[in-house]
C-alpha cells in the first residue's frame, strides 16, 4: 500500500525515510465511489484549513491489532498547497462494518520531506464523535466516514512545537483484509507514538 511508503522526511536519528511515489493528480482518487474527503482545522506550528475533496487525495487504511484493536487511516494530497501534509488517524475499538461513537483517536501529522512530525502520544487527546462504515462491493473494503475533534495538541518529535487539530471529518478507505507492505510504525519514531 502506498500509505505505508509515504515519506516522512528524516527520522530524528537522521536516517532518511522512504519516499512516496509521484502521483498522477487527475488519476488519484480517495474512494472508487468518488466521495472521499478530509476536512480539518490545524493551528499552531502548522496553520491550515484542510478541505480535500476525493479527486487528488490519496487515502488508505487497514485494521490493526496492536497496541489496541481498531483501524488506521491516512490522507495525503497529490496536488500543490498542502500536499506535504500526511495525516494518520489510529482509531481504537473499531470493528469491521460496525458503527461507533466516542472512539479514541491517535493522530499523527507529518510534514513530508522534513523532520517535522507531530503526534498525540495515544488516543486520549482526540475523539471521534461518530463513525459509520459502508461495505464496497463484496470485498472486505469499507468506506469509513467519521467526525471528531482534539482537545489537546500533538507535540513535535523535535523541539517544543505543537499543532492542534481542533476538528476533523473524513470519508476514507479501510481494507480489513490486506496487510500493509510497510507499517506506519516504521515511519514514526518509537518515542513519538505507542504504535507497535
Amino acid at each position: 500500500m502506498a500509505l505505508w511508503a509515504a515519506a516522512a522526511g528524516e527520522t530524528p536519528a537522521g536516517a532518511p525515510a522512504p519516499s512516496a511515489p509521484a502521483a498522477n493528480v487527475k488519476g488519484t482518487h480517495c474512494l472508487p465511489s468518488g466521495d472521499g474527503y478530509l476536512r480539518a482545522h490545524v493551528a499552531g506550528a502548522v496553520e491550515a484549513r484542510i478541505d480535500w475533496p476525493d479527486q487528488g487525495t490519496r487515502c488508505e487504511g487497514e485494521s490493526k491489532d496492536t497496541p489496541a484493536a481498531g483501524v488506521r487511516l491516512s490522507f495525503q494530497r497529490a496536488t500543490e498547497g498542502d500536499s506535504k501534509l500526511l495525516f494518520v488517524f489510529g482509531l481504537t475499538s473499531v470493528r469491521e462494518g460496525r458503527p461507533a461513537k466516542e472512539v479514541g483517536a491517535n493522530l499523527t501529522l507529518i510534514v513530508q520531506g522534513t523532520d517535522r512530525i507531530y503526534g498525540t502520544l495515544g488516543d486520549a487527546r482526540c475523539t471521534v464523535d461518530s463513525l459509520n462504515q459502508k461495505r464496497l462491493g463484496s470485498s472486505k473494503a469499507y468506506r469509513v466516514e467519521a467526525r471528531g475533534f482534539c482537545t489537546q495538541p500533538a507535540h513535535a518529535v523535535r523541539g517544543n512545537d505543537a499543532v492542534l487539530v481542533s476538528t476533523f471529518e473524513f470519508a476514507g478507505l479501510v481494507n480489513y483484509e490486506t496487510a500493509p507492505e510497510q507499517d506506519v510504525k516504521d515511519l514514526i519514531p518509537k518515542q513519538m507514538t505507542p504504535v507497535k
